[in-house]
């Protein structure tokens, strides 16, 4: 898998223009209309989260939660390493839930970087298979779509969903985790309308790109 990274790892393209609240096929940034509805994300009605394009920070070579917790070696050539993106955190006490939302666009020809977001979607999908002690359980496991749940022996239990959309080149991350026994039991839509709701935005915010 790392040779399929590394194949799709090319130069990133020339700087473009800032765009506003959508962008045409190519941008500089992730623009705030690419965020999910918060209201669509498990635990909404405990937490109430908020909008997540006001807290959006830059994330530089940005890595999925589970590669954090499960310890995962680096993947050379990383294409996330070029990748226009951006995440946003809510932190709240220990033993409840944190939210973690990434997005992860690449820029150029959609053709290739569809291709690259379902690249480094498959390679996760590898290494979450890796994490220590056969933690994770995946319950979704679809082209361009992948949902787990990581129960590590520290007690640390990590629910993590990725959506890759090849028509407008970008990757979505959503990670929710926290302590156990949680201070707020789980509770969660289905998995498909989860990632439906990490994707729904993508069309909107990417012009032209989605059939």
């Amino acid at each position: 898998m790392s040779i399929v990274l590394c194949g799709l790892a090319a130069a990133p393209p020339s700087a473009w223009a800032e765009p506003s609240a959508d962008c045409p096929p190519l941008c500089d940034r992730i623009p705030d209309s690419a965020w999910v509805d918060t209201a669509k994300l498990p635990l909404d009605r405990e937490y109430g989260w908020p909008g997540l394009a006001g807290l959006a920070v830059t994330a530089v070579s940005p890595r999925f939660r589970f590669e954090e917790v499960c310890g995962s070696a680096p993947v050379p050539g990383d294409p996330r390493g070029y990748a226009v993106a951006a995440r946003s955190e809510v932190t709240r006490p220990a033993g409840h839930w944190q939210l973690r939302v990434q997005v992860i666009h690449w820029r150029g020809e959609t053709w290739q970087g569809g291709q690259t977001a379902l690249a480094v979607l498959q390679g996760a999908t590898a290494a979450l298979r890796t994490c220590p002690g056969n933690a994770a359980s995946i319950t979704t496991e679809r082209t361009g779509r992948l949902a787990a749940v990581v129960n590590l022996d520290d007690g640390t239990v990590l629910h993590q969903y990725l959506l890759a959309d090849p028509y407008n080149s970008t990757l979505v991350e959503l990670a929710m985790w926290t302590s156990t026994p949680p201070q707020v039991a789980w509770s969660a839509p289905a998995d498909r309308q989860v990632l439906d709701a990490l994707a729904d935005p993508l069309c909107t915010a990417y012009i032209g790109s989605c059939r």
